[in-house]
């Protein structure tokens, strides 16, 4: 058994987004520390709270264990002369290891015998390699912003205030910056502002939460939703769910204290969406709703402290809260002066990039694409989706989502209800921009649908034609979100489009603003949305790569097409017979180096085998073609699964590479063709087997 690694860094207030990924390059730092020293060790626990990040590892050993290692030299031949004497490529072999030719031996392997050289490392104390690398370590846990403090050269996403680090129960020393590890801590900076003494993980947690600190992030949480709710209820009330805002606000305090506020009942008149927005986005406080779902003019706040005046602290909250509302009302009242169609017209104005124009030269085009859609998808509705495309950006140019950026969509559509446009145009301007976060929900109307669809196909093939394409490290126009949007709402509705008709449509209306060749946007559109659904099948679907590569080999034109191909290529590999019918099929192309284009001529065969399999494919040739045109891929691969057997003996009764021309041309017609119906469903040769 190992002892315990105990590592805390204390700081000031690091941003709530930046705990939880810090604590995780923590973990895999360590572990990959660990793991490349030869240090045995236990599962790694992260924790942390606005003011500390603490990593805790289990049973580390105490010594890195030793190290044989072989290091193979030239041949004996070479080496040693014929009377046995080390010549000059023996001595330098020595020489280079820093040995005596007296250490070599000699090692027997498949190419014969050659000279080895065996070092022997001993394993190094587990805390002098920790002193060692713990000043690195703390100053590659990634943050997206660090800083430097005073004149010190380290940086930190906060300036670094103490650090604790024990490895078995004793203190590991080094310097950080001015900063020397130790073994205390320090408590609430409010509620208890003293060292706190440490000595293993378990009891340091306790030892803290009687400091006023609750470490544990899950138990954090839990205590927070357990508050807010008791707060609510006070109030006859429920708190509006926000697992969003809860995970925040659990990286925001180290000790929750929930609070009850209020704001008075005209500000209730707002759209629900703007009164979240400014509690949540603005404030950090939770909503609350009644029994019916309506909102109601309480809120809930969760200090930092327990305070010694809960109604005053109230009263602050609320107060904040109440300018803020002032501030929105007046927007509001302000904004349904001028009609959305006039500020559609101020998008002329407004440039949307400076190499793709302005944001009504964007409507201009998405308007069109929508056109294309409706007409295709949902005739019915074509007048309201147009409608709705006119108007969906209009708020942008008011005053309220010039304060509030977040509202965008939701003062759309709250300001067309206000002047009487139908219910499916109002949804529309909302739903156009979903789903604006991963995994969020999709549009539920069909017009929000398709003109989110055509708004993001025209981001996307207009970065890709000016250049704006993504890179490993950035994605300023969120083009892998929209990508990935589009493919979840072509899925869930489901809609039939082809993919390629949809960019194809989408390049023509970008033509004077593109520097890119079309085809080369085509083909980069196409290949990054192959990127984007290959990533959706693995991750969500839980398909294997290989499966995805073999499914989508075929193409995503249809991608309802190609995600129902890769359900049943994923269920045909469960198959027991599977992995000798991809032998099969891998052997029929590996004979194939080119295509046969020649029909294939009956009268050439030469044996039953060459006509069974002929009359076979024949027949599995329309079946299959049947099965896919009503989507059957099931079927399809069921009925290729038949030709296995005739195949088998095709190969085991002819010599496909015949002397005879025309045999070997018609006898490669025949496996072309066998080629190609496979083809239809899946790559089979990019699925794994044995």
């Amino acid at each position: 058994m190992g002892a315990a690694f105990c590592l805390e860094i204390g700081s000031e207030e690091i941003p709530a987004g930046y705990i939880l990924p810090a604590l995780e390059a923590m973990s895999a730092q360590m572990v990959r520390f660990l793991d490349e020293n030869r240090i045995q060790h236990g599962e790694p626990v992260t924790t942390g709270t606005p003011r500390r990040l603490i990593l805790h590892v289990p049973d580390v050993a105490l010594q890195q264990e030793a190290c044989t290692t072989e290091i193979i030299g030239p041949p004996k031949q070479v080496a040693y002369d014929a009377e046995g004497k080390p010549t000059k490529a023996a001595e330098g072999f020595a020489r280079g290891q820093g040995m005596q030719v007296e250490d070599i031996r000699i090692k027997e392997t498949p190419k014969g015998e050659y000279l080895c050289i065996v070092r022997e490392e001993a394993g190094i104390p587990t805390r002098e390699l920790l002193q060692k690398m713990l000043p690195d370590f703390i100053a590659h846990i990634p943050f997206p912003k660090s800083m430097r403090w005073g004149s010190l050269p380290v940086t930190f996403t906060r300036p670094v205030n103490y650090v604790v680090a024990l490895l078995e129960g004793r203190t590991v020393d080094f310097e950080y910056g001015d900063v020397q590890s130790g073994n205390r801590a320090f408590g609430h900076r409010f509620m208890s502002a003293q060292w706190v003494a440490v000595e293993d993980y378990s009891s340091h947690l306790e030892n803290l939460r009687k400091h006023f600190v609750i470490a544990d992030i899950s138990e954090r949480k839990a205590l927070i939703r357990e508050g807010i709710q008791k707060a609510a209820a006070g109030v006859g009330g429920h708190i509006l769910e926000d697992e969003d805002l809860l995970d925040e606000v659990t990286h925001l305090v180290e000790y929750p204290q929930p609070l009850v506020g209020e704001f008075e009942e005209k500000f209730l008149k707002l759209p629900p969406e703007l009164l979240i927005t400014v509690i949540k986005k603005h404030q950090r406080y939770f909503a609350i709703t009644d029994g019916g779902g309506a909102l109601m003019r309480y809120f809930v706040t969760v200090a930092n402290t327990t305070p010694r005046d809960f109604d005053l602290v109230a009263a602050g909250n609320a107060r904040v809260v109440r300018a803020r509302l002032e501030d929105a009302r007046f927007y509001f009242e302000e904004d349904q002066k001028v009609k959305l169609d006039d500020r559609a017209e101020q998008l002329k104005g407004v440039v949307f990039h400076s190499k793709l124009g302005t944001s009504w030269e964007k409507v201009e085009r998405f308007t069109a694409l929508a056109r294309w859609l409706g007409e295709r998808l949902a005739p019915a509705s074509l007048d309201a989706l147009l409608r709705a495309a006119y108007l969906c950006k209009a708020d942008l140019v008011t005053g309220m989502v010039g304060e509030f950026p977040d509202l965008q969509g939701a003062m759309g559509r709250a300001y067309a209800r206000l002047q009487g446009e139908p219910g499916a145009v109002c949804e529309a301007i909302y739903e156009h921009y979903l789903p604006n976060r991963a995994g969020g929900p999709i549009p539920g109307k069909v017009e929000g649908a398709l003109l989110s669809m055509a708004d993001k196909m025209d981001t996307i093939v207009g970065c890709f034609g000016v250049g704006l394409i993504p890179t490993g490290a950035a994605d300023p126009f969120a083009l892998r979100r929209q990508t990935l949007g589009i493919i979840r709402i072509i899925l869930e509705k489901p809609f039939q489009v082809s993919l390629t008709d949809f960019i194809d449509q989408a390049l023509p209306l970008l033509a004077s603003r593109m520097t890119e060749s079309a085809d080369a946007v085509k083909r980069g559109v196409l290949e990054f949305f192959h990127g984007r659904l290959h990533h959706y099948l693995v991750s969500q679907y839980g398909y294997s790569a290989d499966v995805v590569d073999a499914s989508l080999a075929v193409g995503i034109e249809d991608l309802v097409g190609a995600v129902a191909r890769t359900k049943a290529v994923a269920a045909f590999k469960t198959r027991p017979d599977f992995e000798t019918l991809a032998v099969a099929f891998k052997r029929v192309v590996n004979i194939i180096k080119e295509p046969e284009t020649a029909a294939v001529r009956p009268e050439l065969f030469a044996g039953a085998a060459e006509q069974a399999l002929f009359m076979s494919l024949s027949d599995t040739e329309g079946l299959v073609g049947q099965c896919l045109a009503r989507g059957d891929t099931d079927g399809a691969l069921e009925a290729m699964a038949r030709l296995k057997g005739f195949i088998d003996a095709f190969f085991d009764s002819v010599l496909v590479m015949d002397k005879d021309d025309a045999v070997r041309r018609n006898r490669l017609a025949l496996l072309t063709r066998i080629h190609d119906l496979f083809t239809k469903v899946a790559d089979f040769r990019k699925i794994q087997t044995g």
